[in-house]
């Protein structure tokens, strides 16, 4: 979830690192820091909270060479300047920053501390900067690389790394496993970061290191070496997209990026069906579309997409189809029958439970595919294929516009199987092209309407327990509505399939209890409104969202949200953005940052 940063060359070292650190901020901001060459020494910077904190720290540096620096979310250890990256050794003349987690870190210390290192952190990372200090001094002074080389077989668990030594001016090296990290050449220098958007848009080309590689980095090359020590060459990569993103007129990055859903909807859905709305022809390879069974496996928003992909993939293309998480399905399932394919989704390609499912996947002989939004991630690179879904950088922890990108990419794949298939009648499978096309302009007709969420969201915003109902198709948005509340406005919440509600979570209930129910128009419509008699029926009150023009939900429900009406199939996903809007506001209102929501980062990279 940490972000690194790397930089060695002309230029103001410091301002280049600091720069690279506001870009990966939002991975993680419990504290920032830097380290620099200093005249032959080590310049070490940190500071509690946001990386302007470490920025009002910071001297100049226009002399530095070289330096790393990093921005944390606190695993082991809590959130102070002791337990804040970069890490330095005894002479304090060795640092490191490390995005992951060392297993064996507690052996790894008392070992070390056995010989006299002095710790100063609770941190597992540190043990890295004493291991690596140990080697340098005893065996390989004046060659960095070789130390770091000697120090990971050491280490057991999933990381990417960087380190400095004062000793060599201008050298970085870097190392990973598990944990991705990037490496980009510009006229003025190198760079190395845990995602490549945070230099892309000043280098010629990208490179990654596979597991357990070293790379030495120099002002004016970049030398990858294997783990048997032999040199690697590697032809770089076009460059990735640029994390650079402001706000422009939006109070917040959620607020803009709810905002932006037409257009990544519309772009994900360009990308898989024609102006009529029917697959375009597959870049998948056509044995993909030959498969017994589909096991799609996420983690968090990603997995209430993939369940409503699931969904989709039953209803329109009659392929069997098992929604899991990736943390608990890759150490539960020991075997694949032939003919399973296994959907891997996604935001950032980086999520480390989702790669190492992927990963066991692969072990298993099962094909892989990729829902991703990062073209170069490790997700894209490592799955046999990839579906991108074109969202855009998204800088708010709370997942939105990546969420519904996510669900068209899904359908649109659906639809390619139900016609490679023949699971759908050619009139069916064109209808449901038609209302897939017309999403972006019915998202952008409700976020435009005169609708009550805000007002909703004003009455409701000081209750302790919200409880979020749904059946089918909307049960999904149900879980992921609860999920955003309860994310960014730290209001217990729960979400459940309508008709499980009285085996348990109807004792909850109480006049204080807002329920909200996914209720758009479905085969199991009558069914729901029956739920939500039971709910009135126990005092509490019910916020519905349904589709145009039900008049009769209003003799039900206490308060209605109307989204557009379209097919029962989608309609539960236009919801998405009232349901976001809905939590939005409520965390506003209770004075909570909605782009920083407490202990979350954007991106999960650690297990």
């Amino acid at each position: 979830m940490c972000g690194i940063i790397g930089y060695t060359g002309a230029g103001n070292v410091a301002e280049r690192l600091v720069e690279g650190l506001e870009l990966l901020e939002y991975r993680g901001y419990d504290s920032a820091g830097v380290a620099f060459d200093a005249g032959g020494e080590l310049a070490l910077h940190r500071a509690v909270g946001a990386v302007s904190a470490l920025a009002e720290t910071l001297e100049p540096g226009g002399e530095a060479q070289a330096g790393i620096g990093h921005t944390r979310w606190a695993t082991h250890g809590g959130v102070a300047v002791e337990n804040a990256h970069p890490l330095a050794a005894c002479d304090e003349r060795l640092a490191i920053v490390l995005n992951g987690i060392v297993e064996n870190f507690a052996e790894l210390r008392e070992e070390l501390r056995s010989r006299g290192h002095r710790f100063r952190s609770q941190t597992d990372a540190e043990v890295v900067s004493h291991l690596v200090e140990e080697a340098y001094e005893e065996t390989y002074e004046g060659d960095l690389a070789s130390a770091v080389a000697a120090a990971v077989p050491r280490l057991r668990g999933h990381f990417a790394l960087a380190a400095y030594h004062a000793g060599e001016p201008g050298r970085l090296v870097a190392t990973r496993r598990s944990c991705p990290l990037a490496l980009g050449r510009s006229e003025e220098g190198s760079y190395l970061a845990s995602m490549s958007g945070a230099f892309a848009a000043a280098v010629d080309g990208l490179l990654y290191l596979e597991d357990d590689e070293i790379a030495e980095v120099d002002p004016d090359r970049i030398r990858i070496y294997g783990p048997d020590g032999h040199r690697v060459e590697r032809a770089p990569l076009p460059p990735g997209e640029d994390l650079a993103s402001d706000r422009g007129d939006h109070p917040s990055f959620m607020a803009k990026e709810i905002a932006e859903q037409p257009d990544a909807i519309r772009a994900t859905l360009a990308a898989r069906l024609d102006s009529e709305g029917l697959p375009t022809g597959s870049d998948l390879p056509d044995s993909f579309f030959a498969v017994d069974q589909v096991v799609l496996a996420a983690c968090g928003t990603a997995y209430h997409a993939a369940l409503y992909g699931g969904y989709l993939l039953e209803e329109w293309a009659e392929l069997p189809c098992r929604v899991e998480i990736a943390s608990e399905w890759r150490y539960r399932t020991k075997r694949l029958p032939p003919g399973t394919l296994v959907i891997l989704v996604s935001q950032s390609g980086e999520t480390a439970d989702t790669l190492q499912a992927q990963a066991h996947a692969a072990a298993l002989g099962a094909p892989t595919l990729a829902i991703c939004n990062v073209a170069e991630s490790q997700l894209a690179r490592q799955a046999d294929a990839t579906v991108l879904t074109r969202a855009g950088f998204e800088v708010g922890v709370a997942a939105t516009k990546t969420f519904t990108a996510q669900v068209v990419a899904l359908a649109g794949l659906a639809l390619e199987f139900a016609q490679r298939r023949c699971a759908l009648k050619p009139a069916a499978l064109a209808r449901h092209g038609r209302e897939l096309r017309r999403l972006p302009m019915l998202v952008g007709q409700f976020l435009d309407s005169d609708h009550p969420t805000l007002e909703v969201a004003d009455r409701v915003f000081q209750q302790p327990f919200f409880l979020y109902l749904g059946r089918g198709f909307g049960l999904p948005i149900a879980l992921e509505g609860a999920l955003k509340l309860k994310e960014i406005s730290y209001i217990p919440t729960d979400a459940y399939a309508a008709g499980e509600m009285k085996h348990g979570p109807i004792a909850l209930l109480s006049e204080e209890t807002p329920v909200v129910c996914v209720a758009t128009a479905s085969p199991t419509y009558d069914k729901l409104v029956s739920n939500i008699l039971e709910v009135r029926a126990r005092g509490a009150s019910v916020i519905a969202l349904a589709s145009d023009g039900d008049d009769e939900m209003q003799h039900y429900a206490d308060e209605v949200i109307f989204v557009p009406r379209t097919t029962a199939e989608l309609g539960p996903l236009l919801c998405a953005p009232a349901l976001q809007l809905l939590a939005l506001r409520i965390a506003e209102r209770r004075g909570h940052n909605v782009d920083r929501p407490r202990n979350l980062a954007k991106t999960v990279t650690v297990e």
